[in-house]
């Protein structure tokens, strides 16, 4: 039986058949893109009938929220990431407990993450956030200084770099953020021409609940969906 339309399920259905339909239009395999559930502030509940509607990643941004979705849901099927912002201070929590960490905004972080990585016995999967609007008000490497600080990042022998995340600035129209999801494209391309051996570019992590359907067009392998799943919060 088709999930009624208002539902999560029936979200869920539209969202991943948006998905499909924009890698369609530019040739590209559905089953390239990945949809990551953004379930902050949402309920183990909901969030369950998300995954019983056929969502594999779970995209989470505090630690403290996540650790009982975690217990409740477990990791059978399901794939958990970390897509906020983290503090250094709580990174020893957060490597381990996530598949990929999306938003690794600095050199700094990204050694502290090496460090704990290091400590616990295993390679973190990590992406690098990069501030493609040049916002005072974002974090995130700079795309005119990231081919230069590759050199540091390929020394952190307890990262597994796999890509890059960005959130664009606000734009009008969802088309509007397109330049956006080219430059971040872009600059993956010209990263991995670099050749270095611990860093590999093939994860783009973009596109929200309002411009998913052009980031798909323009080489996403991860969107971020929360509202067009669950609402906005408070539903």
């Amino acid at each position: 039986m088709d999930a009624e339309p208002g539902t999560i399920a029936g979200r869920v259905r539209t969202v991943l058949d948006e998905i499909r339909r924009a890698a369609v239009r530019v040739g590209r395999a559905p089953d390239a893109v990945r949809l990551v559930a953004a379930s902050k502030t949402v309920s183990v509940d909901r969030l369950r009938e998300a995954v019983d509607a056929g969502v594999r990643h779970v995209g989470e941004n505090r630690l403290q929220e996540a650790l009982p979705k975690i217990d409740a849901l477990g990791r059978e099927g399901i794939v958990w990431h970390f897509i906020g912002s983290l503090q250094r201070r709580k990174v020893k929590s957060v490597v381990g407990r996530f598949e990929t960490i999306h938003s690794v905004d600095s050199l700094a972080l990204a050694g502290e993450i090496d460090r704990q990585a290091k400590a616990a016995g295993l390679r973190q999967r990590i992406l690098l956030e990069v501030n493609v609007g040049g916002e005072v008000s974002k974090g995130g490497f700079a795309p005119e200084t990231l081919v230069a600080d590759l050199a540091s990042l390929n020394e952190f022998e307890h990262l597994d770099i796999r890509g890059l995340m960005a959130i664009p600035p606000p734009t009008p129209t969802a088309d509007g953020a397109r330049a956006y999801f080219r430059q971040l494209r872009t600059l993956a391309e010209a990263l991995t021409a670099r050749g270095h051996r611990n860093i590999n570019m093939q994860e783009l992590s973009m596109g929200m609940s309002h411009d998913y359907p052009v980031a798909v067009e323009e080489g996403a392998t991860y969107v971020r969906v929360g509202t067009a799943i669950f609402g906005a919060r408070g539903e």
